[in-house]
Order: C-alpha cells, then sequence, then structure tokens
C-alpha cells in the first residue's frame, strides 16, 4: 500500500490555525510524525485565498523538505499553482491532482512527460462527479489514454475514482469498487488511490466507516490511500488486509510490524490481569 500522508492540509482547522500563524514547529512535527507513521508521500495543501496560495505551498513545502526526506504530494485544486510550485521540490513526488475537468489534464501532462512526477488523476469532468461506475471507468481512460499520448508510465498514474458521503449515496462504495476493479483490469499497471475522509462526511463514527472503506476498497484493487498515517488502526488495517489479500507472503510484512509494535495496541510491560 502507498500511504499519502493528508495531515498537511489548510482545511483541517488546528493546520489552517497554524498556517494562518506561520507556526513552523507544527507543521515540522506533523512532517516528521506522518514520516515515522510510514508515509510514502507527505501532502502539502495550503487551502489559502488563491493569491496567496503559491507563496503559503511554498513556504509549507520549504518546512516539511528540511524535517523530512519523504517526497512531497503537492495538492491545489488549480493545476497553474500546482506547476508553479514544483520547481520549489527537492525531488520529484506526487501530485495531486488532475481531471477531465476544465482541460487541467491538458495542461499538466505535457509539462511532466519526461519526469518522474506521479499524478493522482481524478474520474470527474465538466458534467461533475458521477455515480455511474461505467462512467467512471470511460472518464479513467480517457485520462489514461491521455497520459500515455506524452509517454508517460502508467505506474505513474494514481485513478481515484471518486467516493460521494455514503450518507446521501448508499452505493458510493459499490460504483467506486465496480469501477476500480475495471480500471485495474483493463489497465493493471495503474494504481488505484482514494481519499478516505468523503465517504463519512456527516457520519457518527467516522473512523469506523473510514477504516471499513479502505479494507473493502483494498478487496477491489486499491493500492495506494490518503489517509492519517499516524493512526495506528489505519495501519493495522492496512496490514492485515495486504495478509488477508494474500499480498502479504508467509505474513513477513505483518510479523514484522507487529514485532516492531507498528500496528495493534501499544506495547507494555504491565502484568495481565
Amino acid at each position: 500500500m502507498i500511504i499519502i500522508g493528508e495531515k498537511i492540509n489548510g482545511t483541517i482547522p488546528s493546520v489552517g490555525k497554524a498556517i494562518a500563524a506561520r507556526d513552523e514547529e507544527f507543521i515540522r512535527n506533523l512532517a516528521v510524525r506522518e514520516a515515522e507513521g510510514g508515509a510514502n508521500y507527505i501532502d502539502v495543501c495550503a487551502s489559502t485565498a488563491p493569491e496567496i496560495e503559491l507563496e503559503t505551498l511554498k513556504w509549507l513545502m520549504d518546512i516539511v523538505q528540511d524535517a523530512v526526506e519523504t517526497p512531497l504530494s503537492i495538492d491545489s485544486p488549480n493545476v497553474k499553482t500546482i506547476l508553479e510550485a514544483l520547481p520549489y521540490a527537492k525531488k520529484p513526488g506526487m501530485i495531486n491532482s488532475v481531471s477531465e475537468e476544465a482541460g487541467k489534464a491538458d495542461l499538466l501532462f505535457p509539462e511532466i512527460a519526461g519526469t518522474e512526477w506521479r499524478v493522482v488523476a481524478l474520474t470527474c469532468d465538466n458534467n461533475g462527479l458521477p455515480n455511474d461506475p461505467n462512467i467512471k471507468f470511460d472518464i479513467g481512460k480517457t485520462l489514461i489514454e491521455k497520459a500515455k499520448k506524452f509517454g508517460i508510465a502508467l505506474d505513474r498514474l494514481f485513478i481515484d475514482p471518486l467516493v460521494t458521503t455514503i450518507g446521501t449515496n448508499s452505493q458510493s462504495l459499490l460504483s467506486f469498487s465496480q469501477a476500480a476493479r475495471e480500471i485495474k483490469a483493463a489497465y493493471p499497471e495503474v494504481h488505484i488511490v482514494s481519499g478516505l475522509s468523503n465517504i463519512s462526511f456527516g457520519m457518527p463514527l467516522r473512523k469506523y466507516i473510514n477504516q471499513a472503506f479502505l479494507v473493502l476498497a483494498m478487496g477491489a484493487g486499491m493500492d495506494a490511500a490518503i489517509i492519517d498515517p499516524t493512526s495506528v488502526d489505519m495501519r493495522t488495517s492496512i496490514y492485515c488486509s495486504e495478509l488477508l489479500l494474500g499480498l502479504d507472503r508467509n505474513a513477513k510484512n505483518y510479523l514484522k510490524a507487529n514485532r516492531k509494535g507498528i500496528i495493534g495496541p501499544p506495547k507494555t510491560d504491565a502484568p495481565k490481569a
């Protein structure tokens, strides 16, 4: 499982407050915790007014890159802002994200052709976010075929079949899973990714819904996720799912993670009752 750490995002109230106050120590500590939690990429999302987004994004990038060696995931709804931010990255990482909306993919793909940048591609277009898994597949296919024309290797693409909140769409997971399976069947080298929080928006006990979604989505072929890597529960769900899906030969990763205390309940020397 490829883990993209989600914590450095200005939409999170505590992070937004730290960004507004230019609290470097807060951001640095988050980056270190995410790296220690096993993040393969650390997402940086300013979520500020457009006129200061690039400046804020660069500020976040500088702090994270000074704190850890983990590659960045540069996150913005504005592709032009992403392209302007790329030169400030010390090494190629992830771009989050493009789609078929407003020509975003047409703008980004030529710019990253011939590089090692990976990219999250959303299955939405100018008609919005589809519920029909067949439409999601068609948009994903269009994005993949466009990337191929620019010589972008398929393993650099992370297709997100996009989930909506289960509270308003009871078929959200099923639509995601069908689209994911069809995309993986047609393009085995392409990765499937998702953020977990959208599916539980507005619901009580959100973390449990998110964990269940993670497990079921992995069963449908999802091999990357935008999550909180500091969560032991999330890490445990990943290792257990990989074990049960036959992705962890002889349970080597699971047993190693258990010995190191990466998964499961906190280790204690207290005698059992």
